[in-house]
């Protein structure tokens, strides 16, 4: 009889930036618990997401494909993921895997998986409070149950969303990293984040009144983290207590980072800065993957299927865009990443080209925080990016534009098609080209926690995704239908309430 084959479980968290994890040295105690995972096996030191946000990213995740390849460049994707590229989930799925999806429900960029689940992520409970990891926990449990009962082997994806906001992590996470007075009338660093028109609706739902201290509201972002490390830990109790965490291969990553006060892109995850861009990677495979070891060389989110698949000793004749990871993992010779392509199409259409010494950013329509055209930033110098010297360095700025010019005519080339960030106008859904900062400052705004989880969630019918959603996520409806239209209604009043 045929040995099983290892199971998968991935956890795509959502808006986890790597340097506030105490895994890469951050000076908060965030992921204990991740910590550990990571000291059993793989920490990669230097991983990207180089499209933000959401969509493209995942799409990359799951397809190992490039913006180029998957022709995924915009939160709102229209149309479903194309048919010219394979899932991770539908290619272990012809594999004799069974495979099941939590979190990501009608996304086109979750195609494949044999099972959907949801839980609620977005709206707060009785308590003020948002118990996301638990939340998802609840779904989770029985389905791991479920899955390993079966004779075949699975993959398991989650979605986790405690990091992105609104921040709000239940009692005690949301002062473990913060003991001081956060409504105190002196501070003043809130000032600028109520006063930007576009997202202050939808920050003043969630943020509780009076608070006028941003560290408090980062300080939410870490108990968020710490929260969700917490609550990951039950996951593994129970792949321990069925027996099967040593046959089953994890990986911990993110889609995209996530701001907090930088930038002036507060609280969110849109701009190319590097908060946005780096991301956590953390593979465990016991027998497979030695522990205790750090990778320094860079990875890419497209890198993610190949090492998987490699791992899982599963061939394809997929030209990935992305590389296996297992030949860093081992320390042999590979292809090494030094610079790359960058897009972003949220609330913003911007792209740029990153290389270990410079970052240049240009926007293809002006963006909503008046921000210049062409951005250069010196990442050895001013490693956080605050001092443009795009114009002190025109040379430099023409170097990085034709290899980034030149690096689009060979991708389009290769692919046949047209770079995506400029064939998908509608990105933002507004019909229209903005022609000025201020225009798109007029007309790009988040109304409420309801209007921002809409951003993310499509019809099912518009994803294509085939197969069937868990009735336990169904189960579920008029109950959680109940919870929205309460929650509507109270940020409805509360949105009344403030100046526009």
């Amino acid at each position: 009889m045929t040995a099983k084959k290892p199971n998968v479980v991935i956890f795509g968290i959502d808006s986890l930036r790597r340097d506030h994890m105490s895994s890469y040295g951050y000076s908060r105690l965030t992921t204990p618990f991740m910590d550990r995972i990571a000291a059993d096996g793989v920490l990669f030191e230097k991983h990207f997401s180089p499209s933000i946000p959401t969509t493209p990213a995942y799409a990359s995740m799951l397809t190992g494909m490039d913006v180029f390849g998957t022709d995924v460049v915009a939160l709102r994707h229209q149309g479903p993921l194309g048919g010219h590229v394979k899932t991770l989930a539908e290619t272990l799925g012809e594999n004799g895997y069974n495979t099941t999806c939590i979190g990501f429900t009608g996304n086109p960029s979750s195609r494949g998986f044999q099972t959907y689940i949801d839980y609620e992520s977005w709206v707060p409970d009785e308590t003020g409070r948002t118990p996301k990891a638990q939340n998802l926990n609840n779904v989770a449990v029985p389905e791991l149950e479920r899955l390993a009962a079966e004779d075949k082997p699975f993959l398991l994806f989650l979605r986790h969303m405690d990091p992105h906001s609104p921040y709000l992590p239940p009692v005690p996470f949301e002062r473990i990293f913060y003991g001081d007075n956060e409504k105190d009338e002196s501070n003043r660093s809130m000032e600028p984040v109520y006063g930007f028109k576009p997202f202050a609706n939808f920050l003043k739902s969630w943020i509780p009144e009076g608070v006028t201290d941003e560290q408090y509201v980062e300080a939410q972002y870490d108990g968020a983290i710490a929260y969700m490390d917490a609550c990951i830990q039950t996951l593994f109790a129970k792949l321990e207590a069925m027996g099967i965490e040593e046959e089953t291969l994890i990986v911990i990553t993110s889609d995209h980072g996530e701001t907090l006060y930088e930038h002036d892109c507060f609280f969110d995850h849109h701009g190319l800065y590097d908060c946005t861009l780096v991301v956590p990677l953390i593979i465990k495979f016991p027998g497979r993957v030695p522990a205790g070891k750090r990778v320094s060389g860079v990875s890419l989110i497209s890198d993610i299927m190949p090492t998987v698949l490699e791992l899982l000793d599963i061939k394809t004749d997929t030209a990935f865009d992305g590389q296996s990871l297992t030949s860093l993992i081992q320390g042999e010779d590979a292809k090494r990443v030094s610079e790359f392509y960058i897009t972003e199409c949220t609330w913003m259409r911007k792209h740029g080209w990153r290389t270990p010494e410079w970052k240049l950013i240009c926007a293809l329509e002006p963006d909503f925080h008046f921000k210049p055209e062409v951005e250069l930033y010196n990442l050895i110098q001013d490693p956080l990016e605050n001092e443009n010297v795009a114009e002190r360095e025109p040379e430099v700025v023409a170097f990085l534009q034709k290899r980034m010019n030149d690096y689009i005519a060979k991708r389009e080339q290769e692919v046949g098609r047209t770079n995506p960030i400029y064939t998908n106008l509608n990105w933002h859904g507004q019909g229209k080209t903005f022609t000025s900062s201020q225009e798109a400052y007029d007309s790009l705004h988040i109304g409420s926690i309801v209007s921002a989880r809409s951003l993310q969630e499509k019809e099912k019918d518009d994803s294509a995704a085939k197969g069937k959603t868990k009735g336990k996520g169904k189960a579920k409806g008029k109950e959680k239908d109940k919870e929205k239209n309460k929650a509507k209604e109270e940020i409805a009043a509360a949105a009344e309430s403030k100046d526009e």
